[in-house]
């Protein structure tokens, strides 16, 4: 699921809410999941964290957490969705990090992405490998984002139920 208006209509039908921390997307899953009317009711907003001070100073990811792991990490985009979902009094809060290129980061390769859903039921996080240039890495990473988004509402309870076999979540 990627596109964005049934993930808004089912979260609107629910009286729930997303919110979104996004580095490497620049915005971009914010912009999708406001793409279609009425997504006022569901998206109650974003933060664009692309300096790792903003990560810090806005969303309230740790320091130490930076320090030890790094911004590109499963670690910081579990942070990032909790914070975000915390920071918003959103029913899921939802993350991006990674490395969109052209240049690696932290010993980390190009398309390496790191995506956090936070819910009510915890908090997944997904680790992707994606090819092409920066802007087909960002544009991929909405789409799994929302396809994770998807995939945590339709966990009810934390089971596996409604997850993507081919993207496993680190838990």
């Amino acid at each position: 699921m990627t596109d964005p208006d049934p993930i808004v209509e089912r979260l609107t039908e629910a009286g729930e809410t997303v919110a979104t921390a996004e580095s490497m997307t620049g915005g971009r899953l914010a912009a999708r999941l406001t793409d279609g009317a009425g997504s006022s009711a569901a998206f109650l907003g974003g933060v664009v964290s692309y300096a790792t001070e903003v990560k810090i100073s806005v969303l309230g990811v740790p320091e130490a957490l930076v320090d030890d792991h790094g911004v590109i990490s499963a670690e910081c985009a579990r942070s990032m969705a909790e914070s975000v979902r915390r920071l918003m009094g959103a029913t899921y809060g939802v993350s991006t990090t990674g490395v969109a290129g052209p240049d690696t980061q932290e010993d980390q390769p190009v398309g390496t992405v790191f995506v956090g859903v936070a819910g009510p039921d915890g908090t997944d996080v997904r680790r992707l490998a994606l090819d092409g240039d920066r802007m087909a890495i960002q544009k991929e990473t909405v789409a799994e984002a929302l396809s994770a988004l998807g995939a945590t509402m339709d966990d009810d309870g934390g089971s596996s139920a409604g997850r993507d076999p081919e993207h496993p979540t680190l838990g």
